[in-house]
């Protein structure tokens, strides 16, 4: 008797396991994804765990990384992340990524990725508001406590930095828990 109401116990909590695991699966199926890097962007995801996942952006992670900044951008936030490809890292003069991924650079490594990113949720929508209210132009305060311009020409939108360096939004509106990423294809620098 015993074990036969074992048995019914045990699989009653086998079919509760197997459902949770196949719903949550279906809701991830069901989420409203953007592909970046060859990989899906879940908006259930923090910026972090998306992160890791594109192949166009392993450079950024392991800066992240390299800063120590990993805790941080898994953190509620909101965060708006203006994300360079490897390619854009890629522009920058031989042997700088190198020399920033140096534990003695840890704190202008920090302050160069900080500089990608605004407090707050800013989906294009809200930026676009923000350049027309700005006549053409919006000025955003970075965590690095500088400042990016962002403007649009010709549908497209830009990001420049405070030494007249621009990246262009290549894919914008990755949706995450805990706020958003827009990829561009420049690294943006602050004043030294």
């Amino acid at each position: 008797m015993k074990t036969e109401k074992l048995s019914k116990i045990v699989l009653g909590l086998s079919l509760f396991f197997v459902t949770s695991l196949g719903l949550a699966q279906d809701k991830m199926m069901k989420e409203d994804t953007k592909m970046v890097g060859g990989a899906a962007m879940y908006p259930s995801k923090n910026i972090v765990e998306n992160a890791v996942n594109s192949k166009d952006h392993t450079t950024l992670v392991a800066a992240v990384k390299a800063a120590g900044l990993v805790e941080a951008l898994q953190s509620d936030g909101p965060f708006t992340v203006f994300a360079p490809t490897n390619a854009a890292f890629e522009k920058l003069p031989d042997g700088t990524v190198s020399t920033l991924l140096k534990p003695e650079n840890k704190e202008q490594l920090q302050t160069i990725l900080k500089y990608h990113v605004v407090s707050g949720n800013w989906k294009a929508k809200a930026i676009a508001k923000l350049i027309e209210d700005g006549d053409g132009k919006a000025i955003v305060k970075t965590l690095s406590g500088s400042t990016l311009t962002i403007w649009s020409k010709g549908g497209d939108v830009y990001v420049t930095d405070e030494n007249g360096n621009s990246g262009k939004v290549t894919i914008a509106d990755v949706n995450q828990s805990n706020g958003v990423i827009h990829v561009i294809d420049n690294v943006l620098l602050p004043k030294s």
